[in-house]
């Protein structure tokens, strides 16, 4: 592991290059779309999921929307034609939030 500014960074790479590669997969307008949409719904579906731990009537919203979010996610790389950059390394899986969060702040 390189230290980056006082941030330990996977893979040698800066946040940047994570999320660059990750781009780069996602260029169809529909991927982007899907990935924009799905990325924040699984996020929220894991926070469904947590609170559904203390109030259990919950835990089907969760399940549901999880399941959406990676529907969108596959859609998108669907009409992309790549298959998602996790399948050769799991560490996209976090990559993909922070790329949401870049292009929602325009840097992405």
């Amino acid at each position: 592991m390189t230290v980056y500014h006082g941030i330990v960074m996977l893979g040698n790479r800066t946040n940047e290059q994570w999320i660059s590669q990750y781009a780069s997969s996602h260029q169809h307008p529909v991927n982007r779309i899907c990935h924009t949409l799905g990325i924040p719904t699984i996020v929220l579906s894991v926070l469904i999921f947590l609170v559904s731990i203390f109030i259990h009537r919950l835990w089907p919203y969760a399940l549901a929307l999880f399941v959406l979010g990676w529907i969108l996610q596959f859609i998108g790389h669907a009409f992309e034609g790549k298959p998602p950059e996790f399948f050769s390394d799991w560490r996209f899986l976090f990559v993909g939030v922070r790329w949401w969060w870049a292009k929602i702040q325009g840097k992405a």
